[in-house]
């Protein structure tokens, strides 16, 4: 039997929601990124990292996720990646080819079950790391609200070769790509939409002063400090002027493939929600937060592609 191709790394995420780009200023001065390209209605936004950009404006008439944003090594990996996933019966938007954005390259878009476009890239616009203290350098991973989680699970596992790192109780999975515990974690809910994005942040202590630098300028965080059980990261939890629910982390674990095995952490234990025991448990404005506004999607590239086949 062949090896499943698994997807090589999580690269970031595009956001949409009316009036995006107006929010610019908040990425710049706030939250420590920093202007990668901007055009009419779009603007990417880079860490100290080297990828291109990690986080995307743009403005939209919905709320939603524009894509998320995957990288593979190389184009054979690319290719067996798009040929998998053709022969799982997915949604793909079209063949491998190059990109004509900024970020270049080359790959390919698919939809999930839940209409989500994630976009497989290769061969990117390439940027040298700028270390800079306490500024975020990567998106750590990308929590979604999904009505099916099991189903949605065993597609992210069966399609593009996600593994479960852990569970939290029966109302979230954490899934891996690579030795990062989680780049994708999937939470039950009653409709499509974006839990939060995570920031990831160096060391412990530029997580801390990224908390300060937020504060200093007038923005608490909603949830945290805290350091959850899955994944044992530090979490800080602030809600943008547009209404998404952002992260900053650090150490999140890496998982040793030889011996790791998911675990089911308990929701009713508060030390497995908060190992630090400094955060509580969330507000239920946070959750009603988190919860987000329903997302669309992109049902009319499924339907194009398979009036197409």
């Amino acid at each position: 039997m062949n090896e499943t191709t698994r997807v090589g790394h999580l690269r970031g995420i595009m956001m949409r929601a009316p009036g995006m780009t107006e929010t610019l200023p908040f990425y710049l001065d706030m939250w420590g990124l920093t202007l990668a390209h901007q055009e009419d209605g779009e603007a990417l936004l880079r860490g100290t990292g080297d990828e291109p950009f990690l986080y995307g404006l743009k403005d939209g008439d919905t709320h939603g996720i524009e894509y998320v944003h995957f990288g593979m090594p190389d184009r054979a990996s690319m290719d067996a990646l798009h040929a998998q996933v053709v022969a799982k019966g997915a949604d793909v938007v079209g063949a491998p080819a190059p990109f004509d954005d900024w970020a270049g390259g080359y790959g390919f878009e698919v939809l999930d079950p839940d209409m989500r476009r994630l976009r497989f890239r290769t061969e990117a616009r390439a940027v040298e790391a700028e270390p800079d203290w306490a500024k975020p350098r990567k998106v750590s991973h990308v929590v979604l609200n999904t009505p099916d989680m099991e189903g949605t699970q065993k597609w992210y596992e069966d399609v593009l070769g996600f593994r479960a790192s852990d569970y939290s109780a029966d109302q979230m999975v954490f899934l891996r790509c690579n030795t990062d515990h989680h780049s994708i974690a999937l939470v039950r809910a009653s409709y499509p939409s974006v839990n939060h994005v995570a920031f990831e942040l160096p060391s412990l202590d530029e997580y801390m002063r990224s908390i300060g630098r937020m504060k200093q300028k007038g923005h608490v965080p909603s949830w945290g400090p805290g350091r959850h059980g899955p994944g044992n990261n530090p979490f800080a939890y602030f809600v943008s002027p547009s209404g998404y629910v952002i992260e900053f982390t650090s150490e999140l674990q890496q998982i040793d493939e030889s011996t790791h095995e998911a675990k089911v952490w308990s929701r009713a234990d508060p030390e497995s929600m908060d190992r630090w025991m400094t955060a509580g448990p969330p507000t239920p404005a946070q959750r009603a937060v988190m919860q987000g506004r329903p997302d669309p999607g992109f049902p009319e590239l499924a339907k194009r592609k398979r009036g197409a086949a």
